[in-house]
C-alpha cells in the first residue's frame, strides 16, 4: 500500500506543485516587495550597536566593517593575521564607526572563539550582530590533490569556523535579540568544477544555519548571504596550516574582476541583515539554476558540461614541495585586500 501511494504522489506531486506555483508567484512576489519596502523604512539602527565580524581582514570582511562603520556601530575586527587589521580599523574610524577592537584568533579553536566573544562582552556589554565571513577555497580537481591533509582544513575554515563563533555567541546574541549574519555561497547547490570540497563545506553551513533558524525562532536572527564569483585580488597571498607548513594559493580562473563586486556585496549584506533579511543573494538572478536543479537537473549538467569543459589538457593547481620535490595543490586564501574607490585612503600612523 504504502508502494502505491508513493509512486502516485511521484507523479502528481511535481506537476501540481508547479501550477500551484506558477498561480501563486505573482501574489508572492507583491507580498515580498511589499515586505521589503515596510523592512527598509524600519530597518535597525546600528548607531552604537556591537558587531563582531570574523574573518575581518579578507576583502569581503574588511568591507562589511566598513559598511557597519558608515552606520555608526562598534567594531570588534577578529582575524589570524593581525597586523592587518590595524588600517582597517583606522579606515572604519574614518567612516564614522564608534570604537573598534582588533583581536588576533583563530575561528577554528573553540577556546579562542569563547576568549573573543568573552572580550567583546567584558570591553562592550553586549553583542548585537555575529558576522562570519572566514572562508578558504581551492582550485583543483578532487582527484588531482596529493596531499589529503588540507582536506580537514578546508572543512575546519568553512565550517566549523562558522559554528564555533555562533555557539560560542549565541547566549548573548539571545539576550539582545541579535542577529548572524554568513557569508555563504551558490557553489552550495550550483555545481563548479575544482571546488568540490569547498562546495560541500558551504551546503553544510547553508543547512546548519537552517537548521539553526528553527531551533532558535525569533529570539536570534540568523541571514545567509550567497554570491557568485565576486573576484578580488587574487594575485598573492599566503595561508598558514596549524603545523607550520606553508601553503601558497592563486586563482586559476580566466578573466578580469574588480573590487566591486565585493563592496556591493557587503553592502547588499549588511543592509539585508539589517532589514531583518533571511536570505540575501549577490547576483540574485543566479536562482534560477535552483529550479533547473530541482525539476530537470539533466539540462544542468548538460550546460555545465557544454559551458565548462575544455578541450585541452586541464592544469592542474599544484605546488612544488621544496622538502620531497614533489608537488601539492594550491589553495586559495582570504584574498589581499584592493582599496575600493568607496574606501578612505590610509590614516597615518599615531605616532
Amino acid at each position: 500500500m504504502e508502494y502505491i501511494i508513493n509512486s502516485v504522489m511521484n507523479v502528481v506531486v511535481p506537476p501540481a506543485s508547479m501550477v500551484m506555483m506558477a498561480f501563486a508567484w505573482p501574489t508572492l512576489s507583491v507580498l515580498r516587495a511589499a515586505e521589503w519596502a515596510v523592512k527598509t523604512f524600519f530597518q535597525e539602527d546600528m548607531e552604537n550597536k556591537v558587531v563582531l565580524i570574523t574573518g575581518a581582514s579578507s576583502a569581503v570582511g574588511e568591507q562589511i566593517a566598513y559598511e557597519y562603520a558608515r552606520r555608526k556601530a562598534n567594531l570588534v575586527l577578529v582575524a589570524r593575521r593581525e597586523h592587518r587589521l590595524f588600517g582597517i580599523r583606522e579606515n572604519a574610524r574614518i567612516l564614522g564607526a564608534r570604537q573598534v577592537l582588533v583581536i588576533a584568533a583563530d575561528v577554528v579553536k573553540e577556546d579562542d572563539c569563547r576568549r573573543f566573544v568573552s572580550d567583546t562582552i567584558s570591553y562592550f556589554g553586549e553583542l548585537n550582530h555575529l558576522v562570519n565571513t572566514a572562508s578558504l577555497g581551492h582550485s583543483f580537481y578532487f582527484e588531482d590533490a596529493i596531499d589529503t591533509s588540507i582536506f580537514p582544513h578546508l572543512m575546519d575554515i568553512n565550517f566549523w569556523g562558522n559554528v564555533y563563533p555562533t555557539y560560542a555567541a549565541l547566549p548573548y546574541l539571545r539576550q539582545s535579540r541579535g542577529r548572524v549574519v554568513v557569508n555563504a555561497s551558490i557553489e552550495s547547490w550550483l555545481p563548479m568544477p575544482r571546488m568540490g570540497l569547498y562546495a560541500a563545506a558551504k551546503a553544510a553551513v547553508i543547512n546548519f544555519y537552517d537548521t539553526l533558524r528553527y531551533e532558535v525562532k525569533d529570539d536570534v536572527g540568523i541571514t545567509l548571504a550567497t554570491h557568485g564569483w565576486i573576484g578580488g585580488d587574487l594575485s598573492r597571498g599566503k595561508f598558514m596550516l596549524e603545523e607550520g607548513s606553508e601553503m601558497q594559493w592563486r586563482e586559476e580562473r580566466e578573466g578580469s574582476f574588480t573590487s566591486g563586486h565585493v563592496v556591493e556585496f557587503a553592502r547588499m549584506m549588511v543592509a539585508g541583515a539589517c532589514r531583518g533579511d533571511a536570505y540575501v543573494k549577490y547576483p540574485t538572478w543566479y536562482d534560477i539554476f535552483l529550479l533547473y536543479r530541482v525539476f530537470v537537473p539533466d539540462v544542468l549538467g548538460w550546460t555545465f558540461r557544454l559551458l565548462l569543459s575544455s578541450p585541452g589538457p586541464r592544469r592542474h593547481a599544484l605546488l612544488p614541495d621544496t622538502n620531497s620535490g614533489g608537488s601539492r595543490p594550491l589553495l586559495e586564501g582570504s584574498p589581499v585586500r584592493k582599496p575600493a574607490s568607496t574606501s578612505p585612503r590610509k590614516a597615518e600612523r599615531e605616532s
